[in-house]
């Protein structure tokens, strides 16, 4: 799924996003907003508006400002707790509703009789039970955090900048 048009940036003051036909307008283009131009200083906060659809609100704040490193891409992730939700699962109470404790025992009990036939080297029936298998990750996977594969994701992003100096 992909984010919403108008995904707008709070600063106290300032509202930064991408304007659209029919909908809010903007100042400032968030295209052209780099984070070192809002001045933010340790420990401050801002928000961003992810998904207009699924309604994901975000809370930053910068833990600390640190000098440049060669060749490192910037903006990086220092450290997080517990995998994020996955892209297009519908907001966070949906995604609060899938993954309440008694569902996330129910997805590893599941796991573990679709997995029963790996052990009696059934390949053909773990095949036919792989899309739901599939299903079942995220709610396996809730409690680890993968700072690595996020900054790999960050450093995708287009608007991600590769220190040279």
């Amino acid at each position: 799924m992909e984010r919403a048009a108008s995904a707008p940036l709070h600063h106290p003051g300032r509202e930064y996003g991408i304007g659209y036909v029919g909908g809010p307008g903007f100042r400032d283009d968030a295209h052209q907003v780099a984070l070192a131009d809002l001045g933010l200083r340790a420990t401050e906060r801002f928000a961003y508006h992810y998904d207009f659809t699924d309604d994901w609100r975000l809370d930053l704040r910068v833990e600390q400002i640190v000098a440049v490193q060669v060749g490192r891409s910037y903006p990086r992730c220092t450290g997080g707790r517990r995998a994020g939700p996955p892209e297009g699962c519908g907001g966070a109470w949906a995604f609060l509703e899938q993954t309440q404790p008694h569902l996330v025992f129910a997805a590893v009990c599941r796991a573990a009789a679709l997995l029963q036939p790996l052990l009696a080297d059934d390949l053909a029936t773990l095949l036919a039970h792989r899309d739901e298998l599939a299903g079942l990750l995220p709610l396996l996977g809730l409690e680890r955090f993968d700072r690595r594969a996020l900054n790999q994701a960050l450093a995708k992003q287009p608007t991600t900048t590769r220190s040279v100096a």
